[in-house]
């Protein structure tokens, strides 16, 4: 046993450098490789998280804006048909109102009409009836004339 222990000796010595230099080359490649290596790639996972966030709140920023624009789109589209409605209802109300004066000028006119009408069939039955009189005494006259005792001897 003695000698066996004596073996392991011998060969944890003779590795002992190699043990010493894979700690002393974990040491150097911790510090120079791996530890550069894990900062770098801390610092992307941070940037890349607050590049994320970032355009979460410019997607959350442009949503809001866009829900903004399409109120107020739609406040101007309501106003433009209250505009609308209100211009309508004032064109309708003149149309009316025009409507209303052409039937009142039309009744004003058939009213003058009509009495002129009136005038004037008043002023056609007084000329027939002095045309009537006078055609009266005219053909009285002729039938008594033609039925009067002429020189001649007729009865």
């Amino acid at each position: 046993m003695g000698d066996l222990l004596g073996q392991l000796t011998h060969l944890f010595v003779q590795s002992l450098p190699t043990v010493i230099f894979v700690f002393v080359l974990a040491l150097v490649l911790e510090r120079l490789f791996f530890n550069p290596i894990t900062e770098v790639l801390k610092r992307r996972e941070a940037a890349t998280s607050g590049a994320l966030a970032r355009a979460r709140e410019l997607a959350a920023s442009a949503e809001s804006k866009t829900r903004e624009y399409e109120a107020s789109f739609q406040a101007a589209r309501q106003e433009i048909y209250r505009q609308r409605e209100a211009d309508r209802r004032v064109a309708m109300s003149e149309r009316d109102e025009r409507l209303r004066q052409a039937r009142d000028a039309a009744e004003a006119t058939l009213k003058a009409a009509l009495a002129g009408l009136a005038v004037e069939t008043e002023a056609a039955r007084r000329e027939l009836g002095l045309t009537a009189q006078s055609l009266g005494s005219e053909i009285a006259e002729s039938i008594l004339s033609e039925t009067a005792p002429s020189h001649g001897g007729r009865p």
